[in-house]
């Protein structure tokens, strides 16, 4: 029976979800849900001076407006320090490991020798093969018996086979004196406990993966699957930092991107299926797959992420739209939608959607569903409310009293009163954009009527007519 995938996603909880984070957890999110895997999460938090509360919230509020669900509850790898240092232990009852009674002291005046006589600063602790007995009582670290000759080898699913020759890499140090396991062994620890088949993360911790395989083969562990991912750079060719824009992915939900077009995006973003630009979740899930990611770094394109965003706010089935604009307003902390303003913008999406890239813009768009009367009316729209205009919109009014509320009837009414007074009805749509909306610049004007009904329409008119 072929084993179930097992991803995971492990970030540290130091400030907020980097965006090349929440791409590395889209990636494992895709490979396991793809194929009917489990997609777990662990929260790296073994530095305790850095990570909070505040910034695992960030990263578990992130996770859930991008809409990566995970399997089970966080796993803490603090909590599993116990855990780390009885295989550290264990690895030094088999002989794959070792105590160094090297001080910080002596390992420096080693290193500060070897630069000095330009030879290598890779510390090699003396006490690698000593006898036990001559083995002193003082503080001691375990390190790892690392392999000194041959190589180790990483069978990437992304860089292809990358070698390190063994005489390259030290002794890494698994449990430091006081008894706390490090970073590197820990890592190790929590995939196997944690049955992780396939290891997908930035092509930084390459180097770190040669170490690791170590430790699994010192316990005799199955190595699982690594596929590292190369990071991604800003516009200009360079490491990703804030000089380029929003790095962290909580600034793209507040900016108002939709969470489906950021998935496509960064799903896009150093991975490819042909030449489709747009694709569903549905799709992503079918077609994800190790192969289609790239070994060159990715560039971050605000244009095409605007793009992409904007066709699927297009496409968006309004009842999914809607909840997702409320909760953008929630986290702007901007006012609330009132049970009216809530009906309109449902109704009104269907006209308001197409070539929103944003939801600022599809909002601004939206801003004669969501104004109360009376309108604050803009200056570039008043100029169209001249004493002519306003004695046309009196004429207007009766006669949008009397007429069925269907568009066709609406443009039908609209149109004989502008011809009869000589005009085309361009010249009459400024006036009914100024009363119905308080912009020039609004979606049709026919549409604003049926969105807000007879009564609003009626209303809004007379509120600006002679």
């Amino acid at each position: 029976m072929t084993q179930q995938v097992v991803t995971r996603f492990a970030p540290s909880p130091t400030g907020y979800l980097h965006i090349g984070g929440a791409r590395t957890a889209l990636f494992s999110w895709l490979y396991a849900r793809g194929r009917g895997g489990k997609f777990l999460l662990r929260i790296e938090d073994t530095d305790r001076e850095r990570s909070t509360p505040a910034a695992t919230a960030a990263i578990l509020k992130g996770l859930a407006w991008l809409g990566l669900d995970y399997d089970g509850e966080p796993v803490s790898q603090f909590e599993g320090r116990e855990r780390h240092a009885e295989v550290a232990r264990e690895m030094l009852a088999r002989g794959n490991a070792y105590k160094c009674f090297a001080t910080q002291d002596e390992i420096e005046a080693f290193r500060e020798a070897a630069r000095e006589a330009g030879t290598s600063t890779m510390y090699k602790s003396p006490w690698r093969d000593a006898d036990p007995a001559t083995h002193p009582d003082a503080p001691f670290v375990i390190r790892l018996k690392a392999p000194t000759e041959g190589a180790t080898v990483i069978h990437d699913q992304v860089q292809g086979d990358v070698t390190f020759k063994n005489d390259q890499l030290d002794d890494m140090v698994c449990l430091r004196s006081d008894g706390t396991p490090t970073y590197m062994l820990a890592v190790v620890v929590d995939d196997h406990d944690m049955g992780v088949t396939h290891v997908i993360r930035g092509d930084d911790h390459l180097t770190n993966a040669a170490r690791q395989v170590q430790v699994y083969n010192a316990m005799g562990w199955d190595v699982p699957v690594f596929a590292h991912i190369p990071l991604i750079h800003g516009p200009d060719g360079k490491k990703l930092s804030k000089r380029h824009g929003a790095v962290g992915l909580e600034e793209y939900q507040l900016m108002g991107y939709p969470a489906a077009g950021m998935r496509n995006y960064l799903n896009r973003l150093g991975w490819s299926h042909g030449d489709d630009e747009f694709f569903t979740d549905a799709q992503a899930l079918e077609w994800f797959n190790l192969d289609g990611i790239g070994r060159s770094p990715a560039r971050l394109d605000f244009k095409k992420l605007e793009n992409i965003c904007g066709q699927h706010i297009a496409a968006a089935q309004d009842s999914d739209l809607l909840p997702e604009i409320e909760a953008f307003l929630a986290a702007t902390h901007a006012e609330p939608l009132d049970v009216q303003q809530r009906t309109y913008l449902a109704d009104g999406l269907y006209c308001l959607k197409e070539r929103a890239k944003t939801f600022p813009e599809l909002l601004e768009k939206a801003r004669f569903a969501l104004a109360r009367r009376p309108l604050d009316i803009d200056e570039k729209a008043a100029k169209a409310l001249d004493d002519v205009s306003r004695g046309i919109l009196t004429e207007l009014t009766p006669q949008l009293q009397s007429a069925s509320w269907t568009r066709d009837a609406l443009e039908a009414v609209a149109n004989s009163v502008a011809e009869a007074h000589g005009i085309g009805f361009g010249k009459l749509a400024g006036p009914l954009r100024a009363a119905l909306a308080g912009r020039a610049a609004t979606p049709s004007v026919f549409d604003m009527m049926l969105v807000l009904g007879r009564e609003e329409t009626l209303a809004r008119i007379t509120d600006q007519a002679a």
